[in-house]
């Protein structure tokens, strides 16, 4: 089937006229909506599909957020696909460059020309007897409904709401006279030359605007309950760089990816195994760039150990640098209350603000909130088992891209995106169409992401479980996953199962009456 074979989807069932159908719709046009996309069609480019986009521009995140200096805290070598070297020096890239990257992959690949902008799904409906799901989508840009037919739906949305950020409730927050801000809705016009500014949080966010904002601003305070391990990294990749000048990028970029994996790698076992000597390595670290005197241990040393959350990038220390040249503080209190003139701390202490900004969190949102409905039945995600930390127990045709939490989120999606082809490919050689997992029955189970962060353990009671041993569990191991996704076998009788109609495949090329 090929593009000029399709029906548009604004003569759907809306108006009266046939459904489009596709074979596999991609939810999302960020940086996973597009890796998939790649994957898709470099390995079955007989298939069609489309890229649905509730925005009005691809890029996700990258597009989303505006705030002053934003920028991923993962190199880009390994934050990149594995298909498209990323080629600037800035290893540590602010948004700018992230998005034009993302969109000239799409171009280069002719990805955008099946991205839909302005579409937003709103339901997912699956039909056993039909072998397909029927998509609900709202046309952002008009108000108009449509609906498509697909074999395959793969969620590429990432887990947090785009509409709305976390904000706790702050006691006398209307009595404020100056302006608040949360950084997922920053506005264009908000101007703070020469302004006190309050950042509430200590996550990357926080960590991020603090010192973007210091060459303007009076004086800007980081304002935090909890401290966060923060280390510094130079922002260019010396080595990267001089291979790339050197050899150029079909060797610089499989060279500069493999040497950053070991090197996160590596970080995160000497944390999870020796947490005290890496506590004590990473406040040394701090100790050094800051003042001499300064309470580190007060101000840098959580209570937690070392990638029990994820740790926090300032590229060339720049968070460092804004406290030694006295433009930015850290407070470590609790906010008793918003007065008229700033906030109040419970110690007593008082932080003068024109602009507080709450830099306090996400929400998560699994499948962008889109319900999903097999046979009538509204799915549950919570009584869902995570296979392969990409498919449901119970949700046929299912695809999801979650990446990594400790380390470049991307590393995993492109695992998982060729693991998926893979599977198709499978399904193809057996005659099958339809494909669910099954979860053993009474297995033991975790949450899908056992990760201490807040806007995950707010909605634990909202997403998947995993279970207790292979392949139902989410691995947050690279080199794990590079045995499970990409060098064992796809085949999984076990927990998979394959039918076409009213056959069950039981084999390679055979079927039996289900």
């Amino acid at each position: 089937m090929t593009a000029t074979d399709l029906i548009d989807s604004s003569t759907g069932a809306g108006a009266g006229g046939p459904r489009e159908h596709l074979d596999v719709i991609i939810i999302g046009a960020g940086i996973s909506g597009i890796g998939a996309a790649y994957y898709l069609q470099r390995e079955h480019p007989e298939r069609s599909y489309a890229v649905l986009e509730a925005r009005g521009g691809t890029g996700g995140t990258w597009d989303l957020f505006r705030y002053p200096g934003i920028r991923s805290d993962s190199d880009l070598h390994t934050f990149g696909y594995d298909f498209k070297p990323w080629n600037d020096d800035d290893a540590i890239a602010p948004a700018g460059k992230i998005l034009s990257y993302l969109r000239e992959t799409a171009a280069e690949f002719g990805i955008d020309e099946h991205v839909r902008l302005h579409h937003k799904v709103v339901g997912a409906s699956w039909s056993s007897a039909d072998a397909r799901w029927t998509i609900d989508v709202e046309h952002t840009d008009t108000g108009a409904r449509s609906a498509i037919t697909a074999n395959w739906v793969f969620s590429a949305g990432g887990y947090y709401r785009y509409d709305e950020g976390f904000t706790p409730h702050f006691e006398g927050r209307a009595r404020f006279r100056g302006t608040v801000v949360h950084p997922q809705h920053w506005p264009e016009d908000l101007d703070y030359a020469g302004k006190k500014v309050v950042v509430i949080g200590s996550g990357a966010t926080a960590v991020t605007l603090v010192p973007s904002m210091c060459d303007d601003a009076e004086h800007v305070t980081m304002l935090q309950r909890t401290p966060t391990y923060i280390i510094p990294l130079r922002s260019e990749d010396f080595v990267a760089n001089t291979l790339r000048k050197v050899f150029g990028e079909r060797i610089s970029h499989p060279v500069a990816r493999t040497k950053n994996i070991i090197r996160q790698q590596i970080m995160f076992q000497l944390c999870q195994r020796f947490p005290r000597l890496m506590r004590r390595v990473i406040l040394g670290v701090n100790k050094r760039l800051l003042p001499k005197g300064y309470p580190v241990e007060t101000h840098f040393n959580p209570p937690y150990d070392p990638w029990d959350q994820r740790l926090c990038v300032v590229p060339n220390g720049d968070l460092f640098r804004a406290i030694r040249g006295g433009t930015a503080s850290v407070v470590t209190d609790r906010i008793a209350e918003f007065d008229e003139t700033g906030i109040r701390l419970e110690s007593g202490g008082h932080l003068d603000a024109d602009i507080i900004i709450t830099a306090t969190g996400l929400n998560v949102q699994p499948f962008g909130g889109v319900p999903l409905v097999v046979d009538g039945r509204e799915i549950d995600l919570h009584q869902t088992r995570a296979y392969k930390g990409f498919m449901l127990s119970g949700v046929p045709n299912l695809a999801f891209a979650i990446g990594y939490t400790n380390s470049s989120w991307t590393l995993k999606i492109g695992m998982l995106c060729e693991h998926f082809c893979r599977l198709l490919g499978l399904m193809d050689a057996r005659g099958a169409d339809t494909v669910v997992p099954e979860a053993p029955e009474g297995m033991p189970t975790r949450p899908f992401l056992d990760f201490g962060a807040g806007y995950i353990q707010r909605a634990v009671d909202h997403l998947p479980q995993q279970g207790d041993r292979a392949p139902w569990l989410t691995s947050m191991s690279y080199w794990q996953d590079v045995k499970l996704l990409r060098k064992s076998p796809v085949e999984d009788d076990e927990n998979l199962r394959m039918s076409a109609a009213a056959a069950t495949v039981t084999g390679q090329g055979s079927r039996a009456t289900a």
